[in-house]
């Protein structure tokens, strides 16, 4: 066990070979933090440490992740506030000096920068199953197989036209995460091979999950976002005979409960005007034969 540092929400364990942080659980910890529980940084996905003046009496102590060392700060793309972010370490100013010895040990134990990210990433991703409400639909994920489930009272007609959506991370080829607490977030899965373009709002996009007051929190849809890419990378395409990346699949089978609920729906959205005679017909088939 090494040396410890603590501060406000989290302490930091000054290892050989990384950076122990463990985040603590309580009413004011941001529920990010809750979520994430404890993260081991190693010293190679450490690009800086800095040490600044904080607000009201503190100081930031802030260990710069390398570009394309985690999954989860990949995922962000720099939308985390201050107070959500896992690599700053917040202590009360009297605590400087203590801080700044930290601060030039981990210097000092930092591997020299070859100035590119590394080939694959260097801190752990939050394992899958993971699963979310977002504002217009369920999206689980349990390590191979990304699943959406919409929702009658938030998705569009566009979605419950095509019908629940079921996605192969080898199918993947990266992810979009807008942050809930943004004009409009969203989570969109970005296919390797799509044979028309993607439609440019993700409340039309089958691919994509949009969040809401409530709907898509930070703490349950960045980690969600973080474990795909993580499982993207890993993974790799998958083949098929012709040499091809495989396409995603575009529905999963479900039990003669759901598919009743689901035409019961689809009639709903027919009557109001909202599908035609031909798409009501066409997609009552389609759910019939994955009976």
């Amino acid at each position: 066990m090494g040396d410890v540092l603590a501060g406000f929400h989290a302490a930091w364990e000054f290892e050989s070979d990384s950076v122990l942080i463990r985040f603590e659980r309580g009413i004011r910890t941001p529920k990010l933090y809750q979520a994430l529980g404890e993260r081991r940084i190693p010293h190679e996905a450490i690009a800086a440490v800095t040490l600044s003046p904080g607000k009201r009496g503190t100081v930031v102590l802030h260990a710069v992740p390398r570009p394309g060392a985690d999954p989860l700060m990949e995922a962000a793309a720099g939308q985390l506030k201050d107070g959500c972010d896992p690599y700053r370490l917040v202590l009360p100013a009297e605590r400087e000096t203590l801080a700044e010895y930290y601060a030039d040990e981990l210097r000092a134990q930092l591997p020299p920068d070859d100035g590119g990210p590394p080939d694959r990433y260097l801190v752990a991703a939050p394992e899958a199953p993971l699963q979310f409400k977002a504002y217009d639909g369920k999206a689980s994920f349990d390590g191979k197989l990304v699943s959406f489930r919409w929702f009658w009272t938030g998705a569009s007609s566009a979605k419950w036209k095509a019908g629940d959506q079921s996605f192969p991370v080898t199918a993947l080829s990266g992810i979009e995460w807008r942050s809930p607490e943004v004009f409009e977030g969203h989570l969109r899965l970005l296919r390797r091979d799509i044979p028309v373009a993607q439609p440019a709002q993700a409340d039309q996009d089958p691919a994509a999950v949009v969040f809401g007051l409530g709907y898509g929190p930070v703490h349950e849809s960045l980690p969600f976002a973080a474990s795909i890419l993580a499982a993207i990378r890993t993974s790799g395409p998958a083949l098929t005979s012709d040499g091809v990346g495989a396409a995603p699949a575009s529905s999963v089978r479900r039990d003669p409960a759901d598919i009743a609920d689901r035409i019961r729906h689809l009639g709903d959205l027919h009557q109001a005007g909202l599908l035609t005679d031909q798409e009501f017909t066409t997609k009552k088939a389609e759910l019939l034969a994955e009976l």
